[in-house]
């Protein structure tokens, strides 16, 4: 679960990260009204969205008065903000956070990363902040320090230090730069993060160390332990089909092409995704319904993938074990002859109790393409699929 930088920031000051002072708002009049609040001769203007490059794509200005403040407010307000992280259909901006300038004296980027291969926290810095770590990586590679975390231990002093050192900093912020990294990762490892990222933090001219943005992701599956983080979710911020698949406890991730999956198991999923493409189709989303596919649970997968007006065939493979086939055959039908499905559906199934779910199938009079293997699941979906393409074509031209 991502969050926006206001509540990020709010986080990591509760740890000690020093931050600049700022406010929330929801309309030009009060994103004008914060800037005499919090005083000044100068402000930024940031709209909140999930999403990186906000600065290139015009969704931080700088102002120095209260009229500009408020045009820059107000060219945000409602619409959708396009940066490399959004794709072309942008996020909505529903609030901004304004925030005091500060004197800038160097940028630094920082970042907290579970590492899958040592299984520990890595730290990744850069002396060229200001920059998505892409362009780092590919850019300065050489700039790029990077420090391992022993869980047993934590985050050391001394770790901080060379960290600091490699970066060139001076010596009179490095107690600084402790108390910054430090309550970074304890952030990281109370709320059960998976990512903390602090692009730029910068130096004063004033020799303090502070966030001028921040980012954190949290795990979905220990929320349950922090109904505080949980709280800080925004679903207009989210893909709307993931989140209810979410509400649903159904795990589901939006792709571009034409064939909806039904899968149990990640990995299965994953296999049938890569067969379709193989077979010469576009998979349109990723669909995991679990263990326990009961028939009111595929029925609400059915109607989570028909809400995706892309969506053309369906592709239903389950390999039974803790599931059974018989109830999933039941789903299949329950959800058909309740929700309008007007798409070919092609359905797999494998393992315990398949001939009982099979004989489900046949007996329901439904118009469902069976198969029995993934391959010939995935060339029959492709094929069902260009059929159905093709007839509709011809009805529109003769009509």
């Amino acid at each position: 679960m991502d969050i926006h930088e206001y509540q990020a920031k709010e986080i990591l000051a509760n740890f000690g990260v020093g931050v600049p002072p700022g406010a929330l708002a929801y309309s030009p009049e009060q994103a004008a009204y914060r800037a005499r609040e919090l005083g000044g001769e100068a402000w930024v203007v940031k709209a909140q969205v999930h999403a990186g490059g906000r600065g290139k794509a015009g969704g931080v200005k700088v102002c120095n008065s209260d009229q500009e403040i408020y045009a820059a407010s107000e060219g945000m307000f409602g619409q959708k903000l396009v940066t490399h992280q959004t794709g072309p259909e942008g996020k909505g901006v529903y609030r901004v956070y304004v925030e005091a300038s500060v004197g800038i004296a160097r940028e630094i980027y920082l970042g907290l990363v579970l590492d899958r291969s040592s299984q520990r926290v890595m730290i990744v810095a850069s002396a060229e902040g200001g920059m998505e770590i892409e362009e780092i990586s590919a850019n300065e590679p050489d700039s790029i320090v990077r420090a391992i975390v022993e869980p047993a231990v934590g985050l050391q002093e001394f770790q901080v230090r060379e960290i600091a050192f490699q970066l060139g900093m001076d010596p009179a912020v490095t107690q600084h730069m402790v108390r910054t990294l430090q309550g970074c990762y304890r952030a990281f490892t109370e709320l059960d993060a998976t990512m903390v990222e602090i692009n730029p933090l910068v130096v004063t001219v004033d020799n303090r160390v502070l966030a001028l943005d921040a980012k954190m992701t949290f795990d979905d599956n220990a929320l349950f332990r922090h109904p505080q983080v949980a709280e800080l979710r925004d679903k207009s911020q989210e893909d709307p089909r993931e989140s209810r698949a979410g509400d649903r406890g159904l795990n589901y991730v939006g792709l571009e092409g034409n064939i909806g999956c039904i899968v149990n198991g990640a990995g299965l999923a994953m296999a049938t995704m890569d067969t379709i493409k193989l077979a010469g189709g576009e998979p349109a989303n990723f669909l995991d319904i679990g263990g326990g596919a009961t028939p009111d649970r595929v029925a609400k997968a059915f109607r989570l993938v028909m809400s995706d007006s892309n969506v053309q065939a369906v592709l239903v493979n389950i390999f039974a074990g803790i599931n059974r086939c018989d109830w999933v055959a039941e789903g299949v039908v329950q959800a058909l002859r309740e929700t309008r499905v007007d798409v070919p559906v092609i359905v797999r199934l494998s393992g315990t109790n398949v001939e009982e779910g099979k004989k489900i199938l046949a007996k329901s009079g439904l118009p469902i393409i069976r198969a029995n293997t993934l391959s010939e699941a995935a060339e029959r979906a492709v094929d069902a699929w260009r059929n159905d393409v093709a007839q509709g074509t011809q009805v529109r031209a003769v009509s």
